[in-house]
């Protein structure tokens, strides 16, 4: 296996151990919204970036579906050449949230070497994947929190936000 790939896993692993640490930090940064959250985030996201190699990882393509919305649907269409309701009947189903996602993992457009068939056409929710370079992101903290289990990125951003804000504010309990 390749070492980069054994260093993600390794990363997601550690994470796991520091489930209780991280809620509380997601929990703190909840109730305190600091006002320099989204652009310590987006620094963050960017150092995690430059580190993490999607096409090596993919493992959001492989275990998590996105929601798609009727705009995402209609791209795929098009992209597929295929009308709206074929792809909903070809690929998606609705979740007990009322999402359409598709209907099995790994994603059916993730093709050799981790790309994706469909990229131009991907869902927004593919694009933005994983969340941590949106503004607001106060308002994802949920999500990432979930997301430290799928995506190593996520968990260098998450670790690095513990580190700044127990360090700089000392006000997160550690559990």
């Amino acid at each position: 296996m390749n070492n980069k790939i054994l260093q993600y896993n390794s990363i997601l692993e550690k994470a796991a151990l520091k489930k209780k640490e991280y809620t509380a930090l997601i929990n703190f940064l909840k109730k305190k919204k600091p006002s320099d959250l989204d652009l310590k985030v987006r620094e963050f996201h960017e150092v995690a970036f430059r580190q993490i190699d999607c096409l090596l990882c993919a493992n959001c393509c492989s275990s998590i579906s996105p929601a798609l919305y009727d705009k995402d649907i209609d791209r795929l269409a098009k992209a597929l050449r295929m009308k709206p309701s074929m792809v909903v009947k070809a690929y998606l189903y609705q979740d007990d949230d009322k999402d359409w996602v598709f209907r099995k993992t790994p994603c059916p457009f993730l093709a050799e070497e981790n790309r994706c068939s469909v990229y131009e056409a991907r869902p927004l929710a593919c694009k933005e994947y994983p969340h941590t370079n949106r503004p607001r992101f106060y308002q994802m903290l949920d999500l990432t929190l979930k997301n430290v289990a799928i995506c190593p990125a996520v968990c260098l951003v998450i670790e690095e936000l513990r580190g700044f804000y127990v360090r700089s504010k000392s006000q997160i309990p550690k559990k």
